[in-house]
Order: C-alpha cells, then sequence, then structure tokens
C-alpha cells in the first residue's frame, strides 16, 4: 500500500469519467475543508496482509488529523504511486475498512467515487508536515 497524504484547507472533487465497467452509475461533486487527503493505492504484495496494511492506513491518517486538529477524511484512489497494482477488488475491500474504522472513531469520511476518473482542486497547506508519504 501506497499512501500520499495531504493536509487541505479546502479540496474539491467531481465526477469525470468511468474507469471501472463494474463500477455503479453515479456523478459526485463535493467540497471539504479543513481535510486530510488521502491518496491510496493498493499493491499486488497486500493480498494477505490486508489487515496490518489497513491498521497502519488508518493510524497514519489519525496521526496526521491529529497535527491539525481535524475530524475530516477524504479518501480517493489513485492507482499513480507504485509499478505494482493490487486488483480493484482487493483496494475495494481495504477502503471499505479503512473508511469504517474511521467512521468509529468518529472522523467524518468522504470518498471520491471508486472506479471513476476525477476532476480535483485542492489547496495543500504549506508546513511541510502537510505532505506525507507512506509505504506500509
Amino acid at each position: 500500500m501506497k499512501l500520499l497524504l495531504f493536509y487541505c484547507p479546502e479540496f474539491w472533487f467531481k465526477t469525470f469519467e468511468k474507469a471501472l465497467p463494474e463500477a455503479p452509475d453515479q456523478e459526485a461533486e463535493r467540497t471539504c475543508r479543513e481535510a486530510v487527503v488521502v491518496f491510496y493505492q493498493a499493491e499486488a504484495e497486500d493480498v494477505g496482509r490486508e489487515s496490518r496494511v489497513i491498521d497502519k492506513w488508518v493510524k497514519n491518517v489519525k496521526w496526521l488529523a491529529g497535527k491539525f486538529q481535524t475530524r475530516t477524511v477524504v479518501l480517493h484512489s489513485f492507482n499513480h504511486l507504485s509499478a505494482s497494482k493490487g486488483s480493484s477488488e482487493t483496494a475495494a475491500f481495504m477502503v471499505r475498512e479503512a473508511r469504517s474504522r474511521l467512521e468509529r472513531g468518529r472522523f467524518e469520511v468522504h470518498e471520491t467515487p471508486f472506479g471513476y476518473l476525477n476532476e480535483w482542486k485542492m489547496h495543500v497547506s504549506g508546513e511541510s508536515l502537510a505532505k506525507v508519504f507512506k509505504e506500509i
């Protein structure tokens, strides 16, 4: 799993085009403020260690959210972080679990539509800590 985390005073997204034929038809547009935005990519090596990966994923998100005192998280599938590609099924399972764990921790969690290409605009805070890359 690769994670690219940003602290964003503002993040906007809108569905653009379906990339996975099996994805449900949907259109979405949302602006989130004071959010930790997580670009994630499931890798082939994540199979069989999903629980450990999800634990670390959630821990990293909570850590960064704590640094900026926010309870808002945006999850965005971004298959450009690694040459190793996990299946869409593995990624979908892992993001559902990560979302569930974050919501149980009282985070407000938003997702860009999985299986879609999306437009987005983001304002990333200037602090060094506002941009974090993690390999799990």
